[in-house]
């Protein structure tokens, strides 16, 4: 049995991290709905003496408003960018990791290696030839140029995690359906795909968590209210002789609010796809 002093070191440990987790995204909370005075004082008021819904009734209520429309059209598009790309990703990214996890051929380790090297380049290496290439395509200023930025770097994310969830799989499954007489594609639509459910949605949350927060290519590929994000929108709060602390804290508050909103809902099947992947059947 655990001793009671190591028992309070670990509570006290859980503390620290729960406060160390907790304490930035309170504050974004509070400052979102605290005055401008009450955020540029010094010392600083850690505990507003008032607190203003304003700017949240602005975003929703006042169409007048240019910075909360902005706002608005910023998050339907990082929502249209986000859902389009992890739809795709997890199509394509799926499919490659089976076929990688399944059949031998020549080179697959290295090709394996090669798309987690495509997805460890920085974005600063590729952009200015990318930038040319849809310069030249006359295709900047497009939610589509979005989606087809973030699929290098979210493809290469979901094939390399997607693979353990499949190599967790014994083989013996795909050897029993073939005996049934199904075909391959069969065999993975109602075979495996059933098994790791649980990986295939903890990493199409993933995936929707990299595109949702990508800021580099959503900053130099974009331009107007049609296709700009949320991360661009919020970043654009800061004017060149002001910076609105409460309205960038309020832009924060709402823009995490859909990743959370699906983390919970999917809560079990992230918790159960992360420890499945590790385990071999």
């Amino acid at each position: 049995m655990r001793s009671k002093p190591f028992r309070l070191l670990q509570y006290a440990f859980a503390l620290c991290v729960a406060v160390f987790t907790l304490a930035p995204f309170a504050w974004l909370v509070i400052s979102s709905v605290s005055y401008q005075k009450d955020l540029t004082t010094t010392p600083l008021k850690w505990i507003p003496d008032n607190l203003t819904f304003e700017r949240y009734r602005d975003i929703f209520t006042n169409p007048d408003n240019e910075m909360a429309y902005a706002f608005k059209m910023a998050m339907i598009n990082s929502f249209t960018v986000a859902s389009t790309v992890t739809v795709i990703a997890l199509i394509v990214g799926g499919l490659a990791a089976y076929a990688i996890s399944r059949y031998r051929f020549r080179f697959r380790e290295k090709l394996v290696y090669l798309f987690l090297f495509t997805y460890m380049i920085p974005s600063v290496v590729i952009v200015i030839p990318l930038y040319l290439l849809f310069s030249e395509m006359q295709m900047l200023d497009s939610k589509m140029t979005l989606v087809l930025l973030d699929l290098t770097f979210v493809i290469p994310f979901v094939i390399w995690v997607m693979q353990s969830y499949f190599d967790s799989i014994s083989k013996e499954f795909d050897e029993a359906a073939a005996v049934d007489g199904c075909s391959r594609l069969q065999t993975l639509w109602y075979v495996v795909f059933p098994i790791v459910r649980p990986g295939i949605i903890a990493t199409g949350i993933l995936a929707f968590l990299l595109a949702w927060d990508e800021f580099f290519f959503s900053l130099l590929f974009t331009s107007s209210l049609e296709a700009k994000t949320i991360s661009v929108a919020i970043a654009e709060f800061s004017g060149k002789n002001a910076v609105d602390y409460g309205m960038i804290a309020t832009g924060g508050v709402l823009a995490s609010i859909p990743p959370l909103l699906i983390a919970i809902v999917f809560q079990r099947y992230l918790v159960r796809g992360m420890v499945a992947g590790g385990i071999k059947e």
